[in-house]
């Protein structure tokens, strides 16, 4: 059945006030100056990209109800065993860091362009261990977004046979108007993905992945650090409320979606607030290791484990042998001489053991949370207008 001219017809760019300019100007500053901080090589760096990463994976999927701690996000990284997650929440993990991980490397491409076909491509990526969903497939019939805490449906989308007509339309959208900040794009390309509904399951996944797909391929810098997944994640309630607020509980797109680029423009300053603190955190804890590895005669390869324990991961040998290279026997060795110096603590045995942050290093997870300062809202009359979502 063809799609009526009005099906056609997706979300448009709105025009940006002062204070969104003001904010989006303050955003690519604050990017600015992460890529001046991060041009020179730190020995930091590694570990603070993949924390970023996985803390986008656990907030994206959180949102869905799939819960993780962040050292489990890590694992699925890293192609190792999870702790605590159960296997089908990891599988939900592994099959997001998959999309996530092409998302990334098409960044790095000059010749990547986004089609109908790619993005499906990401959603079986996602899905695939779920062929109940139809992984890499448009939905064939209605489909209806449903509000457990309320148990009601707040959204209806367009109908079956206008998806395929509506995402050629969207993909049109992310090659045309060039002029239009990236940041903005990727606020919109999410709003439309996640409108049109057009499969089974994941929609919302998917949307958060296009979205970060967009700023991957554009000349933001630092990927790793772009998404706002996590932020999404932890403000869950405000992000539905956007939504609700932008999508008026059924498939009518018009020239609204202000509210939604703003609440976007927030969730990236907020991001790039809290990116900026880890950064300065990073550099005066890895001086804080450095000491305890002198205190201690321990080698340096050790600061590896030393920093995901101050970020509250669980270590495991495994891991620590990827990262390091060591022989079996070597990081054995390493390990155990943390633990006897205090800076680890054991736990379980064979197969399942893992370490802790021990007492000095607890003690400067506790400092970095003392010095944080508080971030600064960028629109301070945000929440409240929020808080009026039906």
């Amino acid at each position: 059945m063809k799609a009526s001219s009005r099906h056609l017809a997706i979300y448009v760019t709105p025009t940006l006030t002062t204070e969104d300019r003001g904010v989006l100007g303050e955003i690519h500053q604050m990017r600015k100056q992460l890529r001046h901080v991060l041009k020179t090589p730190k020995r930091w760096q590694g570990g603070l990209r993949r924390s970023a990463l996985a803390r986008a994976i656990r907030g994206s999927n959180s949102i869905e109800g799939y819960q993780v701690a962040e050292d489990d996000a890590v694992a699925a990284l890293d192609g190792e065993e999870p702790i605590g997650a159960d296997e089908r929440t990891f599988l939900e993990i592994q099959g997001y860091r998959q999309a996530l991980g092409y998302v990334l490397a098409m960044g790095e491409d000059d010749y990547s362009t986004f089609d109908s076909t790619e993005i499906r491509a990401m959603h079986y990526m996602m899905l695939q261990h779920e062929p109940s969903k139809s992984p890499g497939r448009y939905r064939k019939g209605p489909v209806f977004v449903h509000d457990d805490r309320k148990d009601q449906v707040v959204y209806e989308g367009p109908d079956a046979g206008d998806v395929p007509a509506l995402m050629d339309a969207l993909v049109e959208s992310l090659h045309a108007e060039p002029e239009i900040d990236p940041v903005v794009r990727s606020a919109m390309a999410h709003l439309n993905l996640v409108m049109i509904h057009p499969f089974r399951d994941g929609n919302g996944r998917m949307a958060r992945a296009l979205a970060t797909s967009v700023l991957t391929r554009s000349d933001i810098g630092e990927p790793e650090f772009s998404s706002i997944e996590e932020w999404l994640g932890a403000n869950t309630e405000d992000y539905y409320a956007a939504l609700a607020l932008t999508g008026h509980g059924s498939w009518q797109p018009r020239d609204d979606a202000h509210l939604w680029i703003s609440f976007n423009l927030r969730a990236h300053h907020m991001q790039a607030q809290t990116v900026a603190q880890r950064v300065q955190e990073a550099g005066t804890t890895w001086a804080e290791l450095d000491t305890l590895i002198a205190e201690n005669s321990l080698p340096e390869r050790a600061l590896d484990a030393m920093f995901e324990a101050v970020l509250g991961y669980r270590v495991r040998r495994a891991g620590y042998l990827k990262r390091t290279g060591v022989e079996d026997q070597t990081a054995t060795r390493d390990l155990a001489a943390l633990a006897n110096a205090g800076l680890l603590v054991p736990h379980g045995n064979g197969r399942g053991r893992f370490y802790t942050a021990g007492e000095s290093l607890q003690r400067i997870q506790q400092n970095r949370r003392a010095r944080r300062t508080p971030l600064t809202d960028p629109y301070p009359w945000m929440r409240p207008r929020l808080a009026t979502a039906p």
